[in-house]
């Protein structure tokens, strides 16, 4: 381990999403795809990584040892995932998992394609598998033993903060705002970036943010097969696991595009589904008519709400991006009028009072009071779960106890050549799952990032 301070049926039509289309893509730089990777800057350690706020300097490739010695144990980054052939662990434990989905589940397919095409794709207008892209579902039916996904946080008047799609290279300038602030929140880490740039993704976990997973390779999850989606998520778990010695309980599909296959396979990885209650656009600035000003008004938007009663007895959860320079800055230049107009801002662990956000009992999220009283960092403790108790119960939204991430079936230890974070195949399914849904029991109802341009600079 890397440890780490219409009538009966609707057609679809080809094009875009219904709602969220995605992130709009090119502004993280795909690197190291098969060609020699440069080394311009001697970036060796975290506080390095940090130090600069210019882009071509930020984003210089950079070698990282610790990564490049078990990269053989993952799938190719920005490539579709899919469980490695010399992976035995995964292999046995899709096949509980995928078991298990196809006998509660058995018309559940794919929809369309990965980029988001839904040409042909005839859907009923029921429904049935409660396809947040169809419809914006985020209650599955209760027969499906789901979990609402989070949507909301419970808290009046507080925002529920996340970014998507980082880390990315060039994100110091946000990450400094939010240190020099004492201000955390979750961020939804992309494996591929996350092998690409550890030590921006090691500056995340370090500062105290909450790190969720939002899969591999950042496609449309319900276009792809039970396999592709089990190996999209758990080898991005396997990759936070590995860099950052934690493994993740929660998600957000890349779009919101989630149905409830691609929700029954997360959930069997312990991972509750997080989208969100507002969007800002941000990722869609330049892009489909879309400008700046429109998604400065989109902020302004869920600032008002605050001030018209809308937000007296829940919060809202906020679609930001850690996508570009853009949607990073646009965040910063708002973050003040946020402050201002809403009580509180937190990341969803502290909202709905999970303190133990991690498989790994040892590490420990603030509870909405612990936090709002000044105490906002997640903190890691000596104690291990290897048979000592842990620092914090988690707690459900009205403040029950509910079962502990011990409860999990999954090994805190990960060896350098990338052994699995997750439970073996002997485990139960049931059992794998039982921590991180409870752990949120009781909660209420962007393009492929592949390369290009941060800022107007290229990188490799």
């Amino acid at each position: 381990m890397i440890a780490s301070t219409t009538a009966a049926f609707l057609t679809l039509t080809v094009g875009t999403a219904f709602a969220h289309t995605g992130c709009g893509g090119h502004e993280i730089g795909r690197r190291n795809v098969g060609g020699p990777m440069l080394y311009s800057r001697a970036v060796t350690d975290e506080a390095s990584a940090a130090a600069s706020t210019d882009v071509s300097t930020e984003c210089t490739a950079y070698g990282y040892a610790p990564v490049t010695q078990i990269a053989s144990s993952f799938p190719a980054i920005w490539q579709t995932a899919s469980i490695l052939s010399t992976d035995s662990e995964a292999q046995q434990l899709f096949a509980s998992i995928n078991s298990t989905v196809n006998s509660k589940l058995p018309n559940d397919v794919p929809h369309g394609t990965p980029t988001g095409n839904w040409t042909g794709v005839n859907y009923s207008s029921s429904d049935p598998d409660c396809w947040w892209t169809r419809g914006k579902c985020t209650t599955p039916s209760s027969d499906t033993g789901l979990k609402p996904d989070i949507t909301i946080v419970p808290e009046p008047m507080t925002w529920g903060l996340g970014f998507d799609d980082g880390p990315n290279c060039s994100h110091n300038a946000l990450y400094d705002l939010l240190l020099e602030n004492n201000q955390k929140a979750t961020m939804f880490y992309i494996g591929s970036n996350v092998m690409d740039w550890p030590l921006q993704a090691m500056r995340g976990h370090d500062e105290g943010h909450e790190i969720c997973v939002h899969t591999w390779s950042h496609q449309y999850m319900t276009a792809l097969s039970n396999e592709v989606v089990f190996a999209e998520l758990y080898y991005t778990q396997k990759a936070i696991k590995a860099v950052l010695g934690v493994t993740p309980l929660c998600w957000r599909p890349p779009y919101g595009d989630v149905d409830n296959r691609v929700r029954m396979i997360a959930a069997e990885l312990n991972l509750t589904t997080i989208v969100w209650s507002d969007d800002t656009n941000d990722w869609e600035a330049g892009t489909n008519g879309v400008t700046q000003q429109d998604v400065t008004n989109n902020y302004q938007s869920v600032i008002d709400k605050a001030g018209n009663g809308t937000y007296t007895t829940h919060g809202p959860v906020v679609l930001n991006h850690e996508l570009t320079n853009y949607t990073m800055s646009v965040f910063v230049s708002m973050f003040p009028k946020i402050k201002s107009a809403f009580s509180y801002i937190v990341p969803i662990c502290t909202a709905y009072n999970i303190t133990q956000p991690y498989a790994e009992s040892n590490v420990t999220c603030p509870n909405f009071e612990t936090y709002i009283s000044g105490v906002t960092n997640i903190s890691t403790s000596t104690t291990q779960k290897d048979g000592s108790s842990s620092t914090n119960s988690s707690y459900t939204a009205s403040g029950s106890t509910s079962p502990s991430a011990s409860s999990t079936s999954k090994s805190d230890d990960s060896s350098s050549s990338g052994s699995s974070s997750s439970s073996t195949a002997s485990n139960s399914a049931s059992s794998a799952k039982s921590g991180a849904l409870g752990m949120y029991d009781g909660l209420s109802g962007m393009g492929l990032v592949l390369g290009g341009v941060v800022a107007g600079v290229m990188l490799l």
